[in-house]
């Protein structure tokens, strides 16, 4: 004879039995489709993925840039926040260390005494005493970089949200679909470029507006994140007290490789 179970035991019994069943239904529909409640993107192709990842950057009105550069002139480190109209952040090496700051065409570089005593194509001299004395007038000043001096154009392309992101975001290689995973708790996935991600590895979000999150560049030039795409930032010149107008070229300083 089979002992009946109290009905308090049955009813649970039976909540638990549904509660599973309901479970094993909701994670073998996970595993039949990764992409549901995502933007789609994921079930596209690689150059799909890609072409609306660089859709979605070159639409954006904003971003910040973050991460490391690799090139003939060393390592870099680059923390900037773009826009159309200009762009404020810092760029850090082992030698050099700098701010930028841009309001249409006007550029403005600030850095230490250091940064702007360091001796420049004089085959490594010293730096003189009018070089010193120079160099301490425009010590963490934001000076205005003259639009006839050889750095304007390279120190303004890194402000310059565009030319930045176009000479940065390039992938070298047949591309391919990679992992799904998750950058800053955003669920990505991977399109990679040539053999093993070799030509560059692109993590496109999976969620809202299909924007390129971190990319890896080709033949280990660096690793950057892209964040606060669309989120738009003041841009103010500085006080008139913290600023140097040095003429029409600035005094020689160490140049920048990207």
């Amino acid at each position: 004879m089979t002992p009946l179970l109290p009905a308090g035991r049955v009813r649970r019994a039976a909540l638990s039995a549904v509660l599973c069943a309901g479970l094993a239904v909701a994670l073998t529909a996970c595993a039949e489709d990764p992409d549901a409640g995502t933007n789609g993107i994921g079930k596209l192709s690689a150059k799909e993925i890609e072409t609306k990842a660089r859709a979605a950057a070159d639409a954006a009105t904003s971003v910040r840039l973050s991460g490391t550069l690799v090139s003939k002139g060393g390592t870099y480190k680059l923390n900037m926040r773009l826009k159309q109209d200009g762009g404020t952040g810092s760029l850090t090496s082992k030698e050099n260390a700098f701010e930028l700051l841009r309001i249409g065409d006007t550029l403005f570089l600030k850095a230490d005494a250091g940064f702007w005593s360091h001796a420049d194509g004089d085959g490594g001299k010293e730096p003189t005493k009018s070089d010193l004395n120079a160099a301490k007038k425009l010590a963490d000043k934001y000076v205005k970089v003259p639009k006839g001096d050889p750095s304007y154009k390279q120190f303004r392309g890194f402000t310059d949200m565009d030319v930045l992101l176009d000479g940065l975001l390039g992938m070298q290689g047949e591309l391919s679909k990679g992992d799904r995973t998750r950058v800053g708790g955003i669920r990505t996935i991977k399109v990679t470029a040539g053999e093993g991600g070799r030509g560059g590895v692109l993590d496109v979000s999976l969620e809202g507006k299909p924007y390129p999150l971190q990319f890896k560049r080709a033949g280990g030039a660096g690793v950057l994140t892209l964040g606060d795409w669309d989120k738009d930032f003041p841009l103010a010149e500085p006080a008139a007290g913290e600023t140097v107008d040095y003429g029409k070229q600035l005094p020689k300083t160490s140049r920048t490789d990207s």
